[in-house]
């Protein structure tokens, strides 16, 4: 999953359980932290002091806590994420809340030094045209891999982030 897909999860965790969204700060502390950066430079970044940026972080990180029902550290967030993104799969397929499968890794998150952090609070689920998506081969061998789990063409969609028929077109060209 990249950074933007796992905003967007945290931001429906929150919501679900909290009644809020993430706010522009919060957004870029989780995809600073994924990235491996220190506060430091998230402060630097964005212009914001690092004690605030440390204070809102640590408010974060207890909040996630509370959503996620296990203790949430920066140095354990993305493999507490890849559990409950898994967690949330795995319920769906089999209507059961507490079922445990990894199915996805977030290890790969994309974090070129290219691609512009500032605009993270615009990430939205956006749905590329397939000529762009079979220029991305990871998101296609997630496709097949999802559906050796057993997943539904529409439950693949929806993980991914992606049209239905992005997801049976990738079926249709191999």
């Amino acid at each position: 999953m990249d950074i933007p897909q796992i905003l967007q999860f945290v931001d429906e965790a929150i919501y679900t359980k909290k009644d809020k969204h993430l706010n522009d700060l919060q957004r870029r502390i989780i995809a600073g932290i994924l990235k491996r950066q220190k506060y430091a430079n998230v402060s630097e970044t964005y212009g914001y002091s690092a004690d605030h940026v440390k204070k809102i972080s640590h408010e974060l990180l207890q909040m996630l806590s509370d959503v996620f029902g296990e203790q949430v550290k920066k140095s354990n967030l993305e493999s507490v994420l890849e559990r409950q993104i898994n967690q949330k799969i795995t319920a769906k397929k089999t209507g059961n809340k507490s079922a445990q499968q990894n199915i996805i890794s977030i290890g790969y998150i994309n974090s070129c030094p290219t691609s512009s952090t500032a605009n993270l609070e615009k990430s939205e689920a956006v749905t590329p045209d397939f000529q762009q998506q079979s220029q991305n081969p990871t998101k296609i061998e997630k496709i097949d891999k999802l559906r050796k789990f057993g997943l539904s063409d529409e439950e693949i969609a929806e993980v991914l982030e992606i049209s239905l028929d992005l997801v049976t077109q990738v079926d249709l060209d191999e």
